[in-house]
């Protein structure tokens, strides 16, 4: 199996300055990577990169073709302006399908199906002519899968997706994305502060402090230096 997204000692930054220094990684079809760290350890430059919205400053990003083709969904943290986005649930969803379209002016009856059908996946169907604004923060994530679904079926790229939900909503966000993973065969990188709930649910952990302090397994993740000193931090 070839692996989705290689990276060959690779550095990600900005105006002269690396915030991820030398990461060598392997994401492969079906992987559920969570990357962990503390504030401006580099997490959310190491998104960006991933997306393709900012280039390696040295060594070799290899994204599969397929991905190259808008084989990536991606769920931002949201914003409290993001919350109050007055738009109808359907057409949350429906822009979802944007790469698709093209240079077409209106959407085509299959992506309008296409979003229907992530929407009835997701359980918001019934939700389609609500104002996205008005929704729990749960039912807006679950919103939001279904427009990230509609651009990808291959990979998910969640950026600290329980922020502001509460105990139930993270729990059922959790439920869902494990669903999308292990019945679905979605590969998941999700970045999260939320570690304990992490350990219990990803296979594999990042974790960056700039460079990578581990990379593997969570297994051996918590008998690693930076998994226990991570663990007893008072950051969790």
């Amino acid at each position: 199996m070839k692996p989705f997204i290689t990276c060959e000692h690779v550095d990600f930054g900005y105006e002269n300055q690396d915030a991820v220094i030398d990461l060598s990684l392997e994401i492969y079809p079906g992987d559920y990577l969570c990357v962990v760290g503390e504030n401006g350890s580099g997490k959310s430059t190491l998104v960006k990169g991933l997306l393709g919205l900012i280039k390696p400053t040295s060594g070799v990003l290899t994204i599969a073709e397929g991905l190259k083709r808008g084989g990536i969904g991606y769920l931002p943290q949201q914003t409290a302006a993001q919350r109050d986005f007055p738009a109808m649930v359907r057409e949350v969803v429906l822009s979802g399908t944007l790469s698709r379209r093209g240079n077409r002016p209106f959407y085509s009856s299959a992506e309008k199906a296409l979003a229907m059908r992530n929407m009835d996946r997701l359980g918001v169907s019934e939700l389609k002519s609500r104002c996205y604004r008005e929704l729990s923060g749960g039912q807006q994530q679950r919103v939001l899968i279904a427009r990230a679904l509609c651009a990808t079926e291959q990979l998910l790229i969640l950026d600290e997706p329980t922020t502001g939900l509460d105990p139930y909503a993270i729990q059922d966000f959790y439920r869902l994305i494990r669903r999308l993973n292990r019945q679905e065969h979605i590969t998941i990188i999700m970045v999260s502060h939320d570690i304990r709930s992490v350990l219990m649910e990803a296979d594999k952990i990042l974790h960056l402090q700039r460079r990578a302090l581990f990379c593997g397994a969570v297994t051996e993740y918590l008998d690693s230096l930076a998994g226990r000193k991570f663990l007893g931090g008072d950051d969790i």
